[in-house]
This record gives structure tokens, C-alpha cells and sequence, in this order.
């Protein structure tokens, strides 16, 4: 017998037909019996111990040679199932030919046969024979399956080993069942099976999929002190959730660390840190990457020029987009369906839509067929123009293609037409989705919804807010929280979940789970929000309340927006002290106000000339921030209370500086809280300090600064306001400036002024005709006169 190496061993060594492959071939569906197949495989067993240096490649050829030309395939389950047992039989390629078989020939009530035919016959049965059943399940998105797979592996006295725990991981992490993959891979700990490098790779992938960045961080640091290294693969993944995640720097210094341990990054690294810097704004670094990975070997290929004319599209440089995409066409890189639907959408957002038309029509003579997402884009660029014609044209004209409109579709439709104030077309648009069997989805809703309350159509909004509840199945929270074992939050759902894993219940878990999401479009957080801020505006605050607390009683919790939406709600009704125990309710249940409350807040304040609270409200905000030094923020609070408005704000400005992080909103509501309380020369304090730090002051604080500076008669620094106004391209409305056209030309000697304003208003496109009053024009030509 040969015993030379595989490697040196001629290919005919396997071309003669040795006795386990006469065997195989006398087989047929209706002579193979089990013991004929147990003769087989004790063949099989004995050749194995005889060739011992050539097992690996021979046992390779038997389970090729079984799966590729046996046209029984009860007989390929069989030898496949015995060989599972036996893992150098059962190699990576054999599994994925019987997955193949499974999906192909919908084979797995065959193959279910088969295991319980073996167990009959005292087979033991290996793990590997599950894990394909349950990366078959997965393949046609039968997850359930896939979960009761796993789940009757006991029955067969067959524990998981670590390739069916990670196929039934990628099944849970793909649904973003995180909280039953999470109980399933502490099941995995418990049960000593050490995860594997695959393992990590699939729970760290839906994390940073589903924006959960730091908790596959996590993972990440768990796998490395568990000694496992990370591999080009591992790394990419993290990468890519940092960068999705807008921490772009951070995933810079992890790829700069992939290169320091010797793990080189690959094109898929590299396009992910470039597509990472590209989304984020910072066009400039991502050529600054882009020189440098060319150092390293690194070819602009078609994901390449795709992240970065993505990028360009939204920093809204669509010259230089086009110049990318030029460039790219030259070296003969053809573009695809994900490159085409970036360029169509951002030519749509930019408003370009005729041109985004032009693109989708010369798709079809590139060879690619436009799918739903171009088409759609094009849509929503129409709507966005209020062009809800030609909108509804195309909408029309893709419905004959076969998929389409879908619900995407239709929704964009209906946002259009809340958006242009047509909500009864958009409510026609709803029913004629409904007849046509396509499932609003819960945006469809939150849109038609939000849209009806704009309209103060707040009663057919409550309506369609309940159709969206009694459209799903009944509540899980509802049907859970009886009895002793009762679930009310998510620390106790948790806890039910990995109980039921330990008793290995995984698929009544899973079912627990998916019973929550069930049904199809469940009202969210959103859908709340938007019913209780039209609730709040319509003056109905205890009808607002009353949807906040059922909100919480279906399990869902109150966001910054919800408790925002409920402050703004009760200053609307002079509740003033109501907004503040509310305030306080919300820090104390651990939400943190955002930034937008807290200007709601100092809005109100303002309004009620609190000048004072408003500014210490805005200080408490920042101090709530990181690094924020609490002594500053105490000397600019004094700083204010003394009158000394210039150098608080200076100081202000001087620490939103130093953070990168200036929000014009704060000085802007204080300016006009300022002139509401007629501090007219400390609002023009802030006024100047703006401009020394060239930061453009907004309109309707140049409004209210001239209308308190006309009042007390200091014009010549009205002039100075309104000519900035001129300077920056504001154009005022018509009553801002007939009142300081008016004061100008009744003052004794300031009316020349005004016919220097109303030349400057002239060339810089001004509608005198129209702008002008009748007074005004009086006293404009008795001057004349």
C-alpha cells in the first residue's frame, strides 16, 4: 500500500474504485437498510484504522464522493450523520453540501427520519448533525426552526458543541434577539465549551449592526482576556460599529493597533474606516486616509470610490462627487445598483431631481435594472419640492413592474402629502395601500398620524393610533403580568428568559421573545411622542398625560422628547410649576434632559421675564456635561446676576470654544429675553460679542433688537442692525421694516437715512411695492417733496 505523503502522492491514487465505493454504488432507495449501511460504515471504520496517515485526505474523498454521487439521499444523510460523529470525516465542505442538499430538495423531514432511524439503531449522533439542520432553517429564515432544532438536541443525547452554539447565535443575533443570545452564550460558559474567535465574531456583528457599539466593545475585551486573539476579521467588525457609531478616531487607533500586533488590515478594513470618515463629515481626513492606505498597498476599487462619493453627496461637494465618479468610469470600474441608488438619492436630496430622473432612465442602458430604493429616492425628491404631481406620476408608473410600490413606497407618498398639508390625499394614499395588501409599516403611521395632528385632526389621529393596537396580538406585557412569575420590565423579562435557557426551553424563550415584537406594526416611543405633542398643542394636557401613563404601562419608557414634549405642553396652559416637577421627575428616573428641553425651558422663562432662571438653566445643562470646569460656570453665573452680561457671555463663548461644541440657540433665546424685558443695550451686548467671534446672528434677533432699539429711540444703532442684516443676506419681513423706515422718516434728522436704507433694500432685491407700506410711502414723498 502507498504510504507516501498526500501531498507527493499521485491524483489516480484515488481514481480506482476501492470496496467502500463499490459498495456505495450497488445501493439504492429501495435495498439500503440500516444494517447495510452499519456494514458500510465498519468498512469504512476499518479502513480508517489501517490508513491511518492517509485518514484526513481519504475521509475528505468518502464524504465528497457520498454527497456528489449517491442519488439516494437517505443513504447521504445517513453516512453524513455517522461521520458528524467522527469530525476529520466531517469537514466544512461536506456540511455546506449537505445544507445545499437540505435547501435544495426541501430535504429536512427526510433528514429528521434519518436521526431518528440512527438513534433507533443505538447510533451515537454528533453535534455537527444539528448545527447543518439549523444553518439550513437559517438559510430559508426559518428561525423558529432553527431554535427548535437546538432545542430537541437533548432528545437525541446530543450536546451542543461549539459549532451549533454559534449557528443557533447567528440565527438569535440575526433576528437581534440579543437578550436570548446573550442567555444562550452564558448557557454556552456554564456548559464548558469555550467560545471560539467565531463566537465573539458573531454577537460583536449584531451589536455594532444594531448601534450597540459598546457592548460588542465588551465583547471584544472579554474575548481578548479569555486569550483569544482577534484576526483581520474580528477587527474589521469593531472597526466598522465604531465607525457606524461616528467614533471614527477611535476606530482610526484600532486599525493603527491591528497593524502594531501584526494583524494587517485588508480592503474590506480599509473601506470601512474611509466610508466611517467619509459619513461623518470629515472629507479632508478621509483623503488624508486615502494617501496613506495607497502607501500600503491600498487600490481604490468600487467600494472605495462608493464611500467616497457617498461622502461628497452629503457634504453636499457634488462637483467633486462627480469628478470621483468620472475618474472611476475611466479605469473601467463599472458602477453597481448600491452606487447608483447613492448617487440618484443624493441628487434628489440636493434638490436636483431632473437630474436623479435622467440618472435612473440611463441606468437601464448600463444593464442595471433600478430597484425599489432608486426609484423612491426619486419620490422623496419630489415630495421634498412639494412636486406631488410628478411624484404621484412616477409612483404610477412603477406600479405595472412587478414588487412595486411597497410600503417604503407608499409612506414616502403619504409624508409628502402631510408635509404640503394634504392629509385627506394622504389618507386616501393609506386605504389604497391597505386594499392592496402592502402592511403600512409603524413609520407609515407615525407619518399619517403626525400629519393629522398638524392638521388638528386630533380625534382621526387617536382613531388610527388605536387601529395600530388592536391590529397586533395581544400585548405580552398584558398576558405575562399575572400571577406571581409576573413581568414589568426588562431586568425581569431577562431573568425569565435565561431561566427558561437553563431549563432548555430555548424555543418557548424565543417565543416569548418574538411575541413582543409580534404582529406587525406595534405603536413605538415615536407614534407616542408625536400623539402626545399634538395633545399638548391642541391645549389637552390631561389627555396628553393620560397617554403618557398607558405608554408605561405597555412597557415602553418615557425618552427626552416624551418628557420635552410634556414640559413644553404645560407652560402652553401657564402649568409653569407642573413642568417643573416634571423636569425633576425625569432626572430622577435617570432620563437625562437634552439640550432641546433645556431651551424649552429657558424659552418659557424667558417669555415670563425670568431672565435670571433662564441663563442659570442653561448653566446647569453645561455643568452636566463632561469636563465642564464647575468653577467657570459658577463665575459666569455671578458674572450675569452683577449685570455684567458682556463678559458672561464671553465666557461662554469662550468654553463652547475650547469643546468644539457652540450652540448659538442659548445666546439667541437669552438676546431676545433680553429685548421682551426691554434690556435692549445687554441684549446688544450679546449682539457684539457675536460678531467680534464671527458668529452670524440669527434673524429674529435682529427682529427684536431694532424693534426695542426703534422704541427707545435709538436709532443710528438700529440703522447698525438692520444694515447687518443687509450685509449678511437676511431679507426682514414687511412690518420690521416699515417701523424703522417710519421712525427714520418722522425723526427731524435722520431722513436721509431712510432713502439710503430703501436704495440698499432696492439693490439687494427688496419689493418696494410690495414691502412698503402706505404710510411709509406717505412720508416718503412729503420728505421728497
Amino acid at each position: 500500500m502507498n504510504l507516501l505523503p498526500p501531498m507527493l502522492r499521485p491524483i489516480s491514487y484515488f481514481t480506482p474504485k476501492p470496496p467502500w465505493r463499490r459498495c456505495f454504488n450497488t445501493c439504492s432507495e429501495a435495498t439500503v437498510t440500516a444494517n447495510e449501511v452499519l456494514t458500510i460504515l465498519e468498512t469504512v471504520n476499518h479502513m480508517e484504522s489501517a490508513l491511518e496517515p492517509v485518514v484526513p485526505k481519504l475521509s475528505s474523498e468518502i464524504v465528497s464522493y457520498v454527497i456528489r454521487e449517491q442519488t439516494n439521499p437517505r443513504l447521504v444523510f445517513r453516512f453524513f450523520i455517522w461521520a458528524t460523529k467522527r469530525m476529520r470525516l466531517c469537514s466544512r465542505m461536506s456540511q455546506s453540501s449537505v445544507i445545499d442538499m437540505l435547501v435544495r430538495d426541501d430535504a429536512f423531514e427526510l433528514y429528521w427520519r434519518t436521526l431518528e432511524q440512527l438513534r433507533d439503531c443505538g447510533l451515537p449522533i454528533g453535534s455537527a448533525a444539528f448545527a447543518v439542520l439549523i444553518n439550513g432553517y437559517a438559510k430559508l429564515d426559518m428561525a423558529e426552526k432553527a431554535v427548535e432544532t437546538f432545542g430537541r438536541m437533548k432528545d437525541f443525547n446530543c450536546k451542543p458543541n461549539a459549532f451549533a452554539y454559534n449557528a443557533i447565535l447567528y440565527v438569535m443575533v440575526r433576528k437581534e434577539l440579543f437578550l436570548l443570545a446573550l442567555a444562550v452564550y452564558n448557557q454556552m460558559l456554564k456548559s464548558n465549551h469555550s467560545p471560539s474567535r467565531n463566537t465573539y465574531d458573531i454577537l460583536m456583528n449584531g451589536f455594532c449592526k444594531t448601534r450597540q457599539t459598546q457592548d460588542a466593545l465588551q465583547m471584544f475585551d472579554e474575548m481578548t482576556q479569555r486569550g483569544i486573539a482577534p484576526n483581520t476579521i474580528t477587527y474589521t467588525i469593531v472597526v466598522s460599529g465604531l465607525c457606524q457609531a461616528k467614533r471614527t478616531h477611535e476606530a482610526y487607533t484600532l486599525v493603527e493597533m491591528m497593524k502594531a500586533s501584526g494583524c494587517p488590515p485588508d480592503l474590506i478594513t480599509y473601506n470601512a474606516l474611509l466610508d466611517g470618515y467619509c459619513k461623518s463629515g470629515s472629507i479632508g481626513e478621509a483623503y488624508a486616509l486615502l494617501r496613506s492606505f495607497e502607501r500600503d498597498g491600498y487600490v481604490l476599487g468600487l467600494n472605495g470610490y462608493t464611500c467616497l462619493i457617498h461622502g461628497l453627496f452629503i457634504a453636499g461637494r457634488f462637483d467633486e462627487a462627480h469628478g470621483w465618479y468620472s475618474k472611476m468610469i475611466k479605469k473601467g470600474i463599472k458602477p453597481d445598483i448600491v452606487l447608483c441608488t447613492i448617487i440618484i438619492r443624493g441628487l434628489s436630496d440636493a434638490g436636483r431631481v431632473k437630474d436623479a430622473l435622467n440618472f435612473l432612465n440611463e441606468m437601464n442602458e448600463r444593464g442595471l435594472v433600478p430597484d425599489a430604493y432608486c426609484y423612491n429616492a426619486v419620490i422623496k425628491g419630489f415630495c421634498d419640492l412639494g412636486l406631488l404631481d410628478e411624484a404621484r406620476s412616477l409612483h404610477l408608473d412603477i406600479s405595472k413592474l412587478d414588487c412595486f410600490p411597497n410600503a417604503c413606497t407608499y409612506t414616502i407618498l403619504i409624508c409628502g402629502m402631510c408635509k404640503n398639508g394634504l392629509v385627506g390625499e394622504a389618507q386616501q394614499i393609506f386605504n389604497e395601500m391597505e386594499k392592496l395588501g402592502c402592511v403600512p409599516s409603524v413609520v407609515t403611521f407615525n407619518a399619517l398620524i403626525d400629519g393629522l395632528c398638524k392638521a388638528s385632526k386630533l380625534e382621526e389621529a387617536h382613531l388610527l393610533f388605536y387601529k395600530m393596537e388592536i391590529g397586533r396580538n395581544p400585548s405580552l406585557f398584558l398576558r405575562l403580568s399575572q400571577g406571581s412569575n409576573r413581568i414589568t420590565d426588562s431586568a425581569s423579562l431577562q431573568t425569565k428568559v435565561e431561566q427558561l435557557c437553563e431549563l432548555g426551553l430555548i424555543l418557548k424563550a424565543y417565543k416569548l421573545l418574538t411575541q413582543l415584537a409580534d404582529s406587525g406594526v406595534t405603536p413605538d416611543i415615536i407614534t407616542y411622542n408625536i400623539l402626545i405633542n399634538g395633545f399638548c398643542k391642541a391645549g389637552n394636557i390631561n389627555g396628553a398625560f393620560k397617554l403618557f401613563k398607558n405608554m408605561q404601562l405597555k412597557g415602553l419608557s418615557p425618552d427626552s422628547i416624551t418628557y420635552g414634549t410634556l414640559i413644553d405642553g404645560l407652560q402652553r396652559v401657564d402649568r409653569e410649576e407642573d413642568a417643573f416637577v416634571v423636569f425633576d421627575q425625569m432626572v430622577k428616573n435617570g432620563c437625562m434632559p437634552s439640550s432641546a428641553v433645556y431651551k424649552s425651558l429657558m424659552t418659557w422663562s424667558c417669555r415670563r421675564k425670568k431672565i435670571s432662571l433662564a441663563f442659570s438653566l442653561w448653566l446647569k445643562y453645561l455643568s452636566n456635561l463632561p469636563l465642564r470646569e464647575e468653577e467657570k460656570i459658577k463665575a459666569i453665573e455671578e458674572d450675569f446676576k452683577e449685570g455684567k452680561t458682556e463678559k458672561a457671555i464671553r465666557g461662554l463663548l469662550e468654553m463652547d470654544v475650547n469643546f468644539k461644541d457652540f450652540d448659538l440657540v442659548p445666546c439667541t433665546i437669552l438676546l431676545i429675553g433680553l429685548c421682551q424685558v426691554r434690556r435692549v443695550h445687554e441684549a446688544l451686548r450679546i449682539f457684539s460679542v457675536l460678531d467680534e467671534y464671527k458668529v452670524i446672528v440669527t434673524p429674529p434677533s435682529c427682529v427684536h433688537l431694532i424693534n426695542g432699539l426703534c422704541k427707545e429711540g435709538n436709532l443710528d444703532l438700529a440703522i447698525g442692525v438692520f444694515r447687518y442684516t443687509l450685509e449678511k443676506g437676511f431679507m426682514l419681513m414687511p412690518e420690521i421694516c416699515n417701523q424703522l423706515l417710519k421712525c427714520l422718516l418722522r425723526s427731524q434728522d435722520k431722513k436721509d437715512h431712510a432713502l439710503d436704507l430703501i436704495s440698499r433694500m432696492r439693490s439687494f432685491g427688496y419689493d418696494l411695492d410690495f414691502y412698503l407700506h402706505q404710510t411709509t410711502k406717505f412720508l416718503l414723498e412729503c420728505h421728497m417733496n
